[in-house]
């Protein structure tokens, strides 16, 4: 194992704004943050630090030695671009790593929580085929922050979902807080279950099969009084019949069940190292077949689409591209352009109309072994936030 170094032993190789020379790790090695990042401000520099983050040691030296090369020139100034959409959802991921570290354990947090949900809400509303984007299309290096991702790509379907049900702002509101915290309690296991190549332990069984209720514990001790919250974040692992968990019973609420088919689906579309990620029309017919039809998970499908943004598809005119925007309203869907037929890169990533000749969607594209990541910048350009 490479020798690690702690991050705040490094602080004058970083500066808010400026690319990361160096990948940041978790205390187990993990990557948190790829070289080339940025940390946006002191205050996810300080959460880092709070988790315990570090460099590796060989890649600090090389960063020292670029930095003692430049020290002949002027200091390199930091960016002071305007902070976009992305850059907002990524801080997004270390706000609610600090409120769930601390959930259960600061008596006066409810608020702080309620504030963030309905900063994601608002966030996420202006911009809901990106955000979808951001569920389907992921950074597959950072296991150590699934937990984080997973709750973040489970609210926007559950919001999405909420919408295309109909339901008022305080019930939507009420089903998005119980997905950003349902796993309050477990925010560790599921990092560490996203990496591991072995089915969990009993051990970790009996922590997943607490953890509903757990989590609703900890809220309630954090100040949350919302019922609707607390009853679908302990429902959320119950099914029809008694086939759930932890208590085995089919009594649960719309909010739960709505939780429940997002939460899934989030998790089959998302990679793991035991097992790659599900293409979501697979996820989507086998939730589907799951709750046997029912209206809460065709609402789900229609909300999220056939071909959700970031999903990777091949068009009529033998281009491959990655979808940009569901089709709804009377438009159909867009899809950014990124190989033409013959597999070579189109320039510019242009931007196809479903509706025009030839653009139309074809059908996914089940070989993704050579499609590169793509990042949402290149698909939605710098998006105001």
């Amino acid at each position: 194992m490479n020798e690690r170094v702690p991050l705040g032993l490094v602080a004058a190789l970083m500066a808010p704004g400026r690319p990361l020379p160096f990948r940041v790790l978790d205390g187990q090695g993990r990557l948190l943050l790829a070289a080339g990042q940025t940390i946006q401000d002191a205050d996810q520099l300080r959460l880092l630090l709070e988790r315990g983050a570090c460099a590796d040691a060989d890649e600090v030296e090389e960063a020292r030695a670029r930095h003692v090369a430049e020290a002949a020139g002027a200091s390199p100034v930091p960016s002071q671009r305007r902070l976009t959409w992305f850059d907002h959802y990524e801080r997004e991921i270390w706000t609610l790593d600090d409120l769930l570290r601390r959930c259960g354990r600061d008596a006066a947090l409810a608020p702080e929580l309620d504030a963030f949900v309905g900063e994601h809400i608002d966030r996420a509303a202006r911009q809901l085929d990106a955000a979808l984007f951001m569920a389907v299309r992921q950074d597959h290096g950072r296991t150590a922050l699934y937990a984080l991702t997973h709750a973040l790509h489970t609210a926007t379907i559950v919001l999405l979902t909420s919408r295309q049900l109909g339901w008022d702002a305080m019930r939507e509101r009420s089903a998005v807080a119980a997905a950003l915290t349902m796993n309050a309690s477990t925010v560790e296991l599921q990092a560490k279950m996203a990496e591991q190549n072995d089915p969990p332990s009993a051990k970790q069984m009996a922590q997943i099969r607490a953890h509903p209720h757990l989590s609703a514990q900890m809220l309630r001790a954090s100040g949350v009084t919302d019922t609707d919250w607390l009853t679908a974040v302990e429902d959320h692992h119950e099914r029809a019949g008694t086939h759930g968990y932890p208590r085995g019973t089919g009594d649960i609420g719309e909010i739960a069940r709505v939780l429940r088919a997002a939460d899934v689906y989030a998790a089959k579309i998302s990679p793991r190292a035991l097992r790659a990620p599900l293409l979501p029309q697979i996820a989507a017919r086998q939730l589907y077949e799951e709750e046997q039809g029912g209206p809460l998970a065709g609402a789900l499908i229609k909300a999220v689409g056939i071909y959700p943004p970031g999903d990777f598809v091949t068009l009529k005119n033998g281009e491959i591209g990655v979808v940009a925007l569901r089709a709804q309203g009377g438009a159909a869907t867009q899809v950014t352009a990124l190989l033409d037929g013959r597999g070579r890169p189109v320039a510019g990533s242009p931007r196809r109309d479903g509706a025009a000749a030839g653009c139309a969607i074809a059908g996914t594209l089940v070989d993704r072994s050579r499609m590169a990541r793509v990042l949402p910048e290149q698909v939605y350009g710098l998006l105001e936030a």
